[in-house]
Order: structure tokens, then sequence, then C-alpha cells
């Protein structure tokens, strides 16, 4: 390409548009970059703000609108506390729940599915009988879940060797001596999966803090997962791959620095059971957890206060004053309230309390992964050799996750148009820099990242895609290492002040999931309201 052609071509690239497979073809592929609104949350970092404009009085204010936090707002609500507000940075509430829509159909903008409930988690599988997805009543000896909440076939494959193979434990091309490590692993996911500790409880389970604390398992917290598997003499790459994807699927952290508890939790926690359904399997939706979100939000929208950035709580008076940021108005409100529950990751709570020795801890302690998620709009994709396009699609070695196909769900699957979300955890350096490296990192260059990936398994990749929008979370999970999961470190951050201030966030219950979520919420809102029994 002679220079100035080249010169006219680059000039048009901006954020919202990237031009592939070359410039030379002109193909200008749509999208954005969006993203948690990581701009006005470092106000609270950045900017030293006025004094609050205007007071107000409520009984509970909930920081917060993730799953957590509205778990916690639902039943404060079914208690008849009604005198509550709840605040939150973004525009809608879900936080790692977030999701989409086109005219296509919904995508999920972070989590996408849940597996099936253990059956001892009552309180949840209550919610997910009021959502429908559960279908018989609570006297019924097993659940019965609506079929068409289940994932359809076929539900996953991996690219390995040259081939899709169905399923992602890796089988196809691997050497019979490689595949016995794989199994003998998966084997010994089983017996921990049944194993129960000394004090008669499961080994591991959910939330995690239900779990034994037989030391003969909580020992299992004090080395990397990837150290466990060498202790087996399990050092077959295709197992290593593997495991090293689940980790980074669930925690966005990879087996050499993930607890080996932890990491094993991904295998042995799941024993639920169905009239129609196994452990193994998942729920899902094309928006993902949005759809679960959405159905936590249905009772709360008279107490959603979005765009508000908290900046402050202090007690005085013997009640909290909680300062917040309003970002529709550009002034600083106060509400003082009897009850507060932070609903938020302790990096924020931190500086939200003002509280040193909490940034401290967890300066020291945790970490947060960054994730980059993608939604493609694409036409008609090439296909390589062996099992058919499925709800969950990998490609072994990559650096990604793959992708899932919203669309799947839909009960005319087979669509000239569909939505493809794409997952990449940023788990190649430390976070702080994968961070930095993400928010520099322009559409053109995510896109082009994106094509290369998915070139090796759709060669007419660059043409099929129609649109891409990408979402950043900088912050979007905490890492379980070595100590977090039986350490003294979440119990200490999780501590209530002052009986007036709870803490509920997934980085407090030692992984994010759904479930450890929603029993984070139940628990914040249980001390609130036995603070406020005898005020009401």
């Amino acid at each position: 390409m002679r220079r100035r052609s080249f010169i006219q071509c680059i000039a048009g690239l901006t954020v919202v548009s990237s031009f592939l497979p070359s410039c030379q073809q002109q193909r200008v592929i749509s999208g954005s970059i969006i993203g948690a609104s990581a701009h006005t949350g470092h106000l609270l970092r950045d900017k030293n703000f006025a004094a609050p404009v205007t007071v107000t009085e409520h009984s509970v204010v909930v920081v917060g609108g993730g799953i957590s936090g509205l778990s916690a707002a639902r039943q404060l609500h079914r208690q008849g506390i009604t005198d509550m507000v709840i605040l939150d940075l973004e525009k809608e509430m879900g936080g790692n729940a977030a999701c989409g829509k086109n005219q296509i159909s919904a995508y999920p903008w972070g989590a996408h599915y849940v597996p099936i409930p253990n059956n001892d988690l009552t309180a949840y599988i209550d919610f997910m009988r009021e959502c429908g997805v559960v279908t018989s009543p609570t006297d019924a000896p097993l659940p019965t879940y609506h079929d068409y909440y289940i994932c359809f076939d076929p539900e996953e494959r991996l690219y390995i060797n040259g081939q899709w193979q169905e399923g992602l434990v890796p089988h196809y091309g691997v050497p019979d001596a490689e595949r016995k490590q794989v199994q003998a692993f998966l084997h010994q996911m089983q017996v921990f999966r049944e194993a129960k500790g000394q004090d008669g409880k499961d080994a591991f389970t959910i939330p995690m803090d239900n779990a034994s604390k037989d030391p003969a398992f909580t020992a299992l917290d004090t080395i990397t997962m990837k150290e466990w598997l060498h202790q087996q003499g399990w050092t077959t790459p295709y197992l290593q791959w593997y495991v090293n994807y689940c980790t980074r699927d669930d925690y966005g952290t990879n087996y050499d620095e993930i607890s080996a508890w932890v990491g094993i939790q991904y295998f042995a926690s799941r024993k639920g059971k169905g009239v129609n359904v196994e452990h193994q399997d998942v729920l899902t939706w094309p928006e993902g957890n949005g759809w679960l979100a959405g159905h936590l939000k249905k009772e709360l929208q008279p107490y959603f206060h979005n765009e508000a950035l908290v900046a402050r709580i202090q007690e005085e008076d013997g009640k909290l004053s909680i300062d917040y940021f309003d970002v529709k108005e550009s002034r600083l409100k106060r509400i003082r309230a009897q009850q507060c529950i932070l609903a938020v990751p302790q990096f924020v709570a931190g500086r939200i309390l003002q509280d040193e020795a909490r940034i401290r801890k967890v300066h020291q302690h945790i970490q947060y992964s960054p994730w980059m998620v993608a939604n493609l709009r694409v036409g008609d994709l090439e296909e390589r050799t062996g099992f058919p396009s499925s709800w969950d699609n990998v490609i072994y070695n990559s650096p990604s996750l793959g992708y899932v196909k919203a669309t799947h769900q839909q009960v005319t699957q087979e669509k000239a148009v569909r939505n493809l979300t794409y997952y990449l955890p940023l788990t190649g350096g430390q976070p702080a820099e994968e961070r930095k490296a993400a928010i520099e990192r322009t559409h053109t260059e995510w896109v082009k990242m994106i094509v290369n990936d998915l070139d090796k398994v759709h060669p007419n990749i660059a043409e099929a895609i129609e649109e891409v929008n990408i979402m950043i979370w900088g912050h979007a999970m905490s890492k379980p290492v070595p100590g977090m999961a039986h350490g003294n470190i979440r119990q200490e951050l999780a501590a209530s002040v002052n009986n007036r201030l709870h803490f509920a966030h997934t980085d407090l219950a030692g992984n994010s999931l759904f479930e450890e979520a929603f029993y984070q919420g139940l628990s914040a809102a249980q001390k609130v309201i036995t603070q406020l029994s005898g005020k009401i």
C-alpha cells in the first residue's frame, strides 16, 4: 500500500469502527467500547467533594446494586422494611450480571449461566421456583426444572488437534497414557464431591463457608492448583490446560495462582439433582444471569437510585451519614440512616469509609482480575470439521475462553444473523498492568485480537462480523489465591461495624458465583433485620 493510501485509510479509524481484514477492503465493522463507569468511579479516589446540598432520612441504605445488594434488598423488602434506598453507580442495577439487547436477541455482558443448585440451598431454590425455573412444588422429593431454561443440546465443544470434539474435557487426539491421567483426575473430583470431613460436613460445597473445616481438606488452601496437580503426578499438558481453562472461566485466575482448595471446589462442590437434571447440567438464558437479576429487581424499583456514587460514610449522632454524588445532577447529597449494607468490593468499601487499615489489608490480600467481554453480531460462519456449533465453543490453547451463542436458547436456533458473546479474562500479567493495557487498547485493536483468535475455527470470521461491542471490566472479581478460602482475612473484612454497617459481596465469599452473592445478601439482610427488630 502506498503511503498516501495508508494515511487516508487509517485517518478514519475511531473507537467506534474498525477496518478488517485490511484497509484496502474498506469494510467497516461498527461497534464501541463500553464499560462499568470507571471514570465516575475514580472520582471516589481522585476528587474532594463539597458539602452535601440536601439531607434526607431513611431506615436502611443498600450501597451497590449487584446480586448481593439486590438479594439483600429483596429480603429486607419481604420482611416489611420499606423505608429503604438502593444506591448504585451504574445506569442499570445488576453488577456482573449485566446484559444488553439488540434486534436479534438479548445477550450477557458478564456471567452467562448458573449450575443446577445443590438441593440443600432451599432459599435459592425457592427463588428459582418464583422465577418459574423450578416448576415442582416445595414438597416434591426432587425439583423439576423448566426444560426451556436447561441448556439445549448441543451444549459444548472444544476445537483441538484440528477438529471440533464434543465436550470440553480433551479427548480427541489425546494419547492413551495422557487420557488416563485426565480420567484419574476426573475420578478424584468425584471422590471429593462425595467426601465429608470429620465434622460431618461436605468437604466441598456452596456457599464455601458451609464446607468442612477438616484440616485434611483445608490444607489444600495453602498451595496452588498447579502444585497440587504436580504432587499427584498429573503433568499431561491436556489436563493442565483443562484445569487452567476452568479456573480462568469461573474465577479469572490462572491455575498456578489459585488456591488448590478453590480449584477443586470448582469440580467437587456441584451436587444438585432434579427429576430432569444432574449436577453437571446448567441453566442459561439469552441474556445470561441478567435474567435472574431482572427477577431480583422486580419488587425493588421504587428503591432504586442509579448513577449515584457513594463518596463517604460516617457515624454521627447515633446514625450513619451516607454522602453520595448524584451524577445526573452533579451534586453531593446526604442520607442519614439507621442501618447500611455495603454491597461493594472491599477496595471500594475502604475508600468510602476512609479506613486506611482496611485499604492496607485489601491491598495486601486481595487482587481483582480484569476481563474483556465482547458481543459480536455475525452472519453465517464457516465451520471446521467435527462436532456441530454449540452453546459454548472453546479453542484449545487460546488465551480466550471462546464464545457462547447468546441465541442458542431461542426456539428458532438457526438464524442468518446471531449474537456471540466472547470472553477473555486478562490473566497474562499483573492485574494493574492488564487493566491499564485494556483501557488503552482501541476498538480496532480489540477487534483484530478477536478475529485472529476466532479465525482458527471460522476462516470467514472477518467477513461474517457485522458489529463488535466491547465491555471492559476493570475489577471483575477477586482472585481466590491460597489462604483466601480458609484464612482469616475474609472474616476480618466482613465483620459489621458498630452493628450499623454490614458488608456483602463475593470478594467476602471467596469466589464470584451467583449463589455466593445471593447468600451474602441474605446474611447481611438478616443482620439488619436483627438490629431493627425492636425499632420497626
